[in-house]
């Protein structure tokens, strides 16, 4: 797809111009304006671009003269991109114009080649757009035909004859070598066809032979998708735009029975989820939704996006309707069948739902679980990870471990980090980091007999310790083995305390610190 017009196009939509009247778009060149870009009614008048803008107020100083802004055209050209995903996934960017499309196995959805074609061009130019689209074996062929060509649909497998009357500058190369080979007589793509590929190559480089190569199909070239392919999706097309959400959300349960049926074929459930809306002007807004489990409920599936829905509010406008509406699994995972409780409820699979739920309404980075590490470390034993991601990592321990059915979602964590019975007791209470405290003790290495903490005093009636852990060495930036002796203290005020003390003396510290910890109850 060739958008030749794209930056005058995108200025008389955006002012509402009138088509018939001349526009040209300058840009500065070597500290010169000069036209970028032009429409139709320009062309006709013999201007063209890279003309100096000079000449142009010369010959015509009522001219309509706008700036150029590459960025605003860019945004155009990947809307265009959004727009074109109605007709294949596999769109890429062909920047500062264009686009590829591989429609391979899409084209007899429209009735064939020349019917998208003739699809696509007229939605595209009710929107405002002048596009030339051509459909060839290769996507240097389609974008020389497209530019240069006629007809613009290439017979499949007549390749050659498609480029062969047409110049050198359709094979994507740049003006010096265009002009070098036309100093040898080289003008059309039917001139070097036949001729050594050893000479060509030593005066005129091997990238002229590899866009040659690539346009004949001798050389493989593939499309970069902007967005990512979906696993599996499934569509439906209105003869009527939609816009109520209530029919929004009842055509997402349709299309989420047609993928649940695919992917439970295929013994997989999604958990990455999209659905794009596709509005009658050529707008499309596409919305995600996670899952902390694979799913392919579609009453579920309904839910989540209505959560999302919420959470987006009004920033999805209808316009004039959605023609055009499509669920996609970006991400899909092996989902087994499970025996589900004959008497009771699925407790563990509602806990998910409800994860699933707020993390689509909140965000998935809001909705947070503590999880167990393998750690002896007081501080590092646990951590706040998103509640889905938890989700998952419990499933996959109920899988390994054989275990049929959902059960509690703390079973898994039971499995893989156990707490000994005669391993010492924890405080109930660990601060999120310890508080320095002044300790006083009999010998350098025994328990403290008194301790000031928060500007009051305490003397030790009870003590038990010490319990000797020692931090990982990558911990230290100096490569040093920290040491903590770890002291459960009772003082004569009643408080039971987690004391320790960082360091030994004569190994690590001159003069170890003392740390409260935690409390007991």
């Amino acid at each position: 797809m060739w958008l030749r017009r794209l930056s005058t196009d995108r200025i008389e939509r955006r002012f509402n111009l009138p088509g018939d009247a001349p526009l040209i778009v300058a840009e500065s060149v070597k500290a010169a304006l000069r036209v970028s870009s032009l429409n139709d009614a320009a062309a006709r008048l013999g201007l063209h671009t890279g003309m100096p803008l000079a000449d142009v107020r010369a010959m015509h100083p009522s001219f309509d003269v706008r700036n150029a802004e590459p960025a605003a055209d860019r945004v155009l050209l990947e809307a265009v991109a959004d727009w074109c995903d109605r007709y294949t996934p596999l769109v890429g960017l062909d920047a500062p114009d264009g686009l590829f499309l591989d429609i391979s196995g899409c084209a007899h959805l429209f009735g064939g080649e020349a019917a998208l074609m003739r699809d696509m061009a007229a939605r595209l130019f009710r929107q405002g757009l002048n596009a030339r689209l051509a459909v060839a074996d290769t996507a240097g062929c389609a974008w020389a035909v497209a530019r240069y060509g006629h007809p613009l649909l290439a017979p499949r497998g007549e390749t050659l004859a498609a480029l062969h009357a047409l110049p050198l500058g359709a094979l994507r190369i740049d003006d010096e070598t265009v002009a070098a080979l036309a100093q040898a007589g080289l003008k059309r793509i039917g001139d070097v066809t036949g001729r050594p590929r050893a000479p060509l190559a030593a005066r005129f480089g091997v990238g002229f032979l590899r866009r040659l190569d690539q346009a004949l199909g001798r050389e493989e070239e593939s499309i970069a998708p902007r967005l990512p392919v979906a696993s599996c999706s499934a569509e439906r097309r209105f003869a009527e735009p939609i816009g109520l959400e209530t029919d929004v959300l009842g055509t997402i349960e349709k299309l989420a029975r047609e993928l649940g049926i695919a992917m439970e074929r295929r013994g997989e459930g999604a958990r990455h989820l999209q659905v794009s809306l596709f509005r009658t002007d050529g707008k499309v807004y596409r919305f995600d939704a996670k899952a902390g489990e694979p799913l392919r409920d579609p009453a579920r599936i309904r839910r989540l996006f209505s959560e999302r829905f919420i959470a987006t509010g009004d920033e999805c406008d209808p316009g004039f309707g959605y023609d055009m509406l499509r669920l996609s699994a970006l991400m899909v995972e092996r989902m087994d069948p499970v025996q589900a409780g004959l008497a009771r409820d699925d407790h563990g699979a509602e806990l998910a739902h409800l994860v699933d739920r707020l993390s689509a309404r909140l965000g998935s980075a809001r909705v947070m679980r503590l999880s167990p590490r393998d750690t002896h470390i007081p501080e590092f034993a646990e951590e706040a990870v998103p509640a889905q991601m938890a989700q998952q990592n419990m499933s996959a321990c109920r899988a390994q471990s054989g275990e049929v059915g959902t059960g509690s979602p703390s079973d898994c964590a039971t499995h893989k980090i156990e707490q000994d019975s005669l391993a010492p007791a924890r405080p109930v209470r660990l601060f999120a980091r310890p508080e320095a405290i002044e300790a006083l003790a009999e010998v350098p290495d025994g328990p403290p007999v008194r301790f000031r903490w928060r500007h009051v005093m305490h003397d030790v009636v009870a003590v038990e310790g010490p319990e000797r852990i020692a931090m990982e060495w990558w911990r230290d930036d100096a490569g040093r083995v920290l040491t903590r002796d770890y002291f459960r203290v009772e003082s004569k005020q009643g408080m039971r305390a987690w004391l320790y003390r960082d360091g030994l003396f004569g190994r690590e510290e001159k003069n170890p610190r003392w740390f409260l910890h935690g409390l007991f109850a």
